[in-house]
C-alpha cells in the first residue's frame, strides 16, 4: 500500500520550519528583543507559514533527486527574496510595535540563508547514501523493451544516486538482452501492477499506437502509479529541454533559457540601459580625449564601422574606435586578415586602446539603440560568421540572443578571433552555457571578472 501523503516532502518542511526556529532564536538573541511568548509564537508561526507556501509556489519541495543540486540552490534564494519581502510587510503591517523591526528582519534573514542552504546540502547528501544502498527507491516499470526503453535502463543502472530500481519490462516482444527481467506483454499489465509495486510507469514505446498508449494509461492510473511517457525526440534533447502546452498539445523545446521569459528580457534591457548611460555619463571626457589623440596622432576618422551578424542573425554596424592605419581598408576586402599579434597594421595609439579594451567603448550606442546588449556571445566579422557558421557545431545557437560588448566566453580566456577549431569550439560552447544559464547577478559576475581582467592585463588582448 503506497502512502497516502509524501513523507518525504512534509519532513523537509519539518527540517526548514526547525531552521526557521533557530534562527529566529539567533536573531533575537543578537539584537537583545524581548516580547511575550505570545508575541513570539504569533511571528514565527507567520514566518513558517510564509516560508512553507512560499517554499510551495516555487517549488522548493519538488524531488530533485536526479538534478545536480545547484537547481535546488535556486529554488533556496527564491524562497529566501520572497520570505524576506512577504515577512517585511507583515512586521511592518502587523508587528508595528517591534523594537528595531530593520535590525531583527536583518539578522534574521542573515541566519536563514546559509541554514537552509547547509541543511538542504546535508539531506541531499544523506539521501543520496541511503539511495545508493537500496533505501527509500522508487520503482519503475518499462513499458517497451526497445532501444528507447534499453537507454532508459541503462540511465537508471548507471546513476544509482538517483534513487530510482526498475522493476522489469513489459513488452509484446521478449528481448533476449533483459537477462530475466521481462514480466509479460501488455495484455498483462494489469496483473503485473497488481503484483509489484510501482511508482512510477515509464512508456517507452516510440512505435505505440493511440489505443496501446491508452490502455497504458488507463491501467496504470488504477494501480495508482503514475505514468511517465519518454517522447519520441529524447535523443535530440539538451539539460535544458522544457516543455509547454499549447492548447491541449504538448510541446517540447530541445534548448531553453530564462532570456525566453519577456520579464527577464525586459529586465535585461533595463539594466543594459541605465548602466550603459551611467558609464557614459562618467566616463564622457574619456570619449573625447580618445577621439582627440587619434586625430592627433594619426588623422582619419575616429569612428571604425564594420558590419557583424548580431540577433536572429541580423545584420548590425559594429562601432569601435579605429586602431588601424587609414590605408588598411584599402585591401582586398575579400581576403579576410585578422589581427595577429604584432600587426604592423595597428597604429601605436590603436595597441594601447586594444590592449586596455578601451577601444570598445562607441559599442555603448550599440547597446543604446537595442543591436547589443553590454552583456552577451561578443560577434564576428562577418567573413569569419560566415565560415564559423558552417563548420563550428551549435555555432548560431549564440545568435538567438543579443551580442554584446563582454561575455562569458570572453572572462574565461577566450578573447580575439581564434584559429584553432577546438578553441572556437570551446568559446561557443561558453556562449551558448551563458544563454542556458542567463541571470541578472551573473551579468554582474561577468562585469565584474571583466574589470579584474582589464587591471591585471589579458594576454589575448591585441
Amino acid at each position: 500500500m503506497k502512502p497516502a501523503f509524501d513523507v518525504n516532502r512534509l519532513l523537509r518542511q519539518l527540517i526548514d520550519c526547525l531552521i526557521l526556529e533557530i534562527s529566529y532564536l539567533l536573531a533575537c538573541h543578537y539584537i537583545g528583543m524581548k516580547l511575550t511568548a505570545g508575541i513570539h509564537l504569533q511571528l514565527m508561526v507567520v514566518s513558517m507559514l510564509i516560508w512553507t507556501i512560499g517554499g510551495a509556489y516555487v517549488h522548493l519541495y519538488d524531488d530533485y533527486r536526479s538534478r545536480p543540486f545547484s537547481y535546488e540552490f535556486v529554488a533556496i534564494l527564491k524562497t529566501s527574496l520572497l520570505h524576506v519581502f512577504l515577512l517585511t510587510f507583515a512586521v511592518f503591517y502587523f508587528f508595528k510595535y517591534l523594537a528595531s523591526p530593520r535590525t531583527f528582519l536583518l539578522a534574521y534573514s542573515a541566519y536563514i540563508f546559509p541554514g537552509m542552504l547547509l541543511s538542504k546540502f546535508v539531506i541531499k547528501k544523506f539521501m543520496l547514501k541511503l539511495w545508493i544502498r537500496g533505501y527509500n527507491q522508487r520503482n519503475m516499470l518499462i513499458v517497451g523493451a526497445g532501444e528507447t526503453g534499453l537507454r532508459f535502463h541503462h540511465t537508471i543502472q548507471s546513476n544509482d544516486h538517483f534513487g530510482y530500481r526498475c522493476v522489469g519490462f513489459v513488452d509484446d516482444c521478449a528481448n533476449p538482452s533483459l537477462n530475466g527481467q521481462y514480466l509479460g506483454r501488455l495484455s498483462e499489465l494489469k496483473q503485473i501492477l497488481e503484483v509489484h509495486e510501482v511508482d512510477d510507469v515509464i512508456v517507452a514505446l516510440p512505435e505505440s499506437t493511440r489505443e496501446e498508449t491508452e490502455h497504458i494509461i488507463l491501467t496504470s492510473e488504477k494501480a495508482t502509479s503514475r505514468v511517465r511517457i519518454i517522447a519520441n525526440c529524447y535523443q535530440h534533447c539538451t539539460t535544458t529541454v522544457s516543455m509547454s502546452l499549447f492548447g491541449t498539445f504538448p510541446l517540447i523545446t530541445v534548448r531553453s533559457s530564462p532570456l525566453d521569459d519577456p520579464s527577464n528580457q525586459q529586465l535585461k534591457r533595463i539594466f543594459d540601459v541605465v548602466f550603459t548611460l551611467i558609464l557614459m555619463a562618467a566616463f564622457s571626457w574619456l570619449f573625447l580625449l580618445i577621439a582627440l589623440l587619434i586625430k592627433l596622432t594619426s588623422g582619419g576618422p575616429v569612428i571604425y564601422k564594420q558590419e557583424r551578424y548580431g540577433f536572429r542573425n541580423k545584420r548590425l554596424t559594429f562601432y569601435k574606435f579605429r586602431t588601424m592605419v587609414v590605408d588598411h581598408e584599402k585591401a582586398d576586402s575579400s581576403v579576410f586578415t585578422p589581427t595577429a599579434r604584432n600587426d604592423a597594421r595597428i597604429t601605436v595609439l590603436g595597441r594601447f586602446l586594444r590592449r586596455t579594451s578601451l577601444d570598445e567603448l562607441p559599442q555603448f550606442f550599440n547597446v543604446l539603440k537595442g543591436e547589443m546588449s553590454f552583456v552577451g556571445p561578443r560577434p564576428h566579422a562577418t567573413p569569419m560568421h560566415m565560415e564559423l557558421k558552417e563548420t563550428i557545431q551549435h555555432y548560431m545557437l549564440r545568435h538567438l540572443v543579443k551580442p554584446g560588448i563582454t561575455g562569458w566566453a570572453q572572462v574565461n580566456g577566450c578573447r580575439g578571433e581564434g584559429s584553432n577549431p577546438e578553441q572556437l569550439q570551446r568559446r561557443i560552447n561558453l556562449d551558448i552555457w551563458y544563454i542556458e544559464n542567463y541571470s541578472f547577478w551573473l551579468d554582474w559576475q561577468i562585469i565584474a571578472q571583466t574589470m579584474v581582467n582589464l587591471i591585471k592585463g589579458d594576454k589575448n588582448a591585441y
